[in-house]
């Protein structure tokens, strides 16, 4: 649905002529993200200052235009689809880092900045920002607060949450707030913080995000371990950590994986394993190479086939290439990829394998699996085609089957992606009534009149 020419008129006020998209052309970009399903917004505006922000959300409360914000689009459980009428508030133009404080081990940057720019300029500086989604260079780092991202080295280092410490953000009624602070310790009232990361853009608009930083480590050892059993696999990972190792990274691939990888980038994962493992241990180098020995250890001691160690920084891309390869290599493989995300306690991790493979055989559809192994968070992925509703719908039932088998476990539904619109109607599977009671009315305290990014968390 086109923007009516008084809507445009009022955002041109506010942002400048050129910072209002309207043309379809320049719309059909945004009508998407990386999730099934698409709505086209009514236009795009791209403000570039908290004040500006603010504007845009007072008139949409005054004229009840709902407000979509979005990052690089890049979110995968439908976080960041248009509603009918809807505007996006782009934070593309907010792209700035503002400060790296080596004192304070912090630094401060504007949401629109891509996180793996944010990467290499921190660890410049011989410094780290841990969170580390497989979208990593090209979200932004904005998006991966809203969503409290995740990625490859939480098993050591935590998720987004971790490492903020303090944010400007808008309200969805225009006030401008500051949260928290640069101080490692801050117990001033409510923690409005972490109140906002995670909340996936129905809570505020980010303006502005300080992260807590660590020192980069001074070393670190790579492996690859192959299986021909999934299952021994993920036994493997139970048993490095019973060995009290926390590895920084301990990642899993099924069969499926393997050869879509290879088919879209050659990396020389084992085309024959049912599964491997990907091991990154890092630290002080003693620590590393005793440690390291001890995965080596367990992975043979596990029935890996094989075990390659990395030999030198190129090796080692190559191998966390491919693990990131993942999902671009089944979006090759199938016209429509379901990305799965739950997460299980990790000792939980071989019986939840076990689950999703048997629910996928039953509905008679194909995964192609792959998991934060270490954290317990799974990623098995359907292999599906939105183009044909029957196959949707199994499509759907076998997320059902998940989602359950999860909470079962004791797990979540979802560990890193978010619940965007996707999860949304399941949420009451995991908290009951009453605890999506208490979502609602923070909700409705922030936004009474529903207008940022509605339809998603809740519906």
């Amino acid at each position: 649905m086109a923007a009516g020419a008084s809507l445009i008129a009022q955002l041109q006020a506010i942002v400048g002529r050129e910072h209002v998209l309207a043309a379809p052309a320049d719309l059909v970009s945004y009508s998407y993200d990386a999730a099934p399903g698409n709505v086209m917004p009514s236009c795009v505006v791209l403000p570039r200052t908290a004040e500006e922000v603010s504007r845009i959300l007072v008139l949409a409360n005054d004229l009840n235009v709902p407000v979509i914000p979005r990052g690089s689009g890049t979110n995968l459980s439908g976080g960041t689809i248009p509603v009918e009428g809807a505007l996006i508030l782009a934070t593309s133009r907010f792209d700035r880092i503002l400060e790296i404080n080596e004192g304070n081990l912090s630094a401060t940057a504007e949401p629109g900045v891509l996180l793996g720019d944010f990467h290499a300029a921190v660890e410049a500086r011989r410094l780290f920002y841990p969170p580390d989604p497989a979208s990593a260079r090209i979200a932004s780092l904005g998006g991966t607060v809203a969503e409290g991202a995740g990625g490859l080295r939480c098993v050591k280092y935590g998720t987004t949450k971790d490492y903020i410490l303090g944010l400007e953000v808008v309200l969805p009624t225009g006030e401008v707030i500051q949260t928290g602070g640069v101080t490692v310790k801050n117990r001033s009232g409510y923690d409005l913080t972490h109140l906002m990361v995670g909340s996936e853009g129905t809570l505020g608009v980010v303006t502005r995000i300080t992260c807590r930083l660590v020192p980069l480590p001074a070393a670190h050892q790579t492996c690859m371990a192959a299986y021909d059993s999934i299952q021994r696999a993920a036994e493997t990972v139970s048993a490095i950590i019973r060995r009290r190792i926390v590895p920084a990274a301990l990642e899993m691939m099924d069969h499926h994986s393997i050869l879509a990888v290879e088919a879209f980038r050659p990396s020389g994962l084992p085309r024959d394993a049912e599964a491997v493992l990907l091991i990154e241990v890092d630290g002080a180098p003693a620590e590393v190479e005793s440690d390291f020995k001890l995965v080596l250890e367990a992975c043979r001691e596990g029935g890996a086939t094989s075990v390659r160690v990395a030999q030198d920084e190129a090796e080692r891309e190559v191998l966390w290439g491919a693990r990131r390869a993942h999902y671009p290599a089944l979006s090759r493989a199938a016209p429509t990829v379901l990305v799965e995300d739950m997460t299980v306690p990790r000792e939980s991790l071989p019986e939840m394998v076990a689950r999703v493979r048997e629910a996928a055989r039953r509905r008679g559809l194909e995964l192609g699996l792959a998991a934060h192994a270490g954290d317990g968070n799974i990623h098995p992925d359907i292999l599906t085609d939105q183009r044909d509703p029957e196959l949707m719908a199994r499509s759907h039932a076998l997320l059902e089957d998940f989602i359950r088998a999860a909470i079962d476990l004791k797990g979540t539904l979802t560990g890193e992606h978010g619940v965007g619109s996707l999860k949304a109607p399941y949420l009451p599977w995991l908290y009951g009534e009453a605890g999506v009671g208490a979502l609602r009315a923070i909700k409705r305290a922030l936004d009474p009149n529903n207008i940022l990014n509605p339809g998603k968390v809740l519906v």
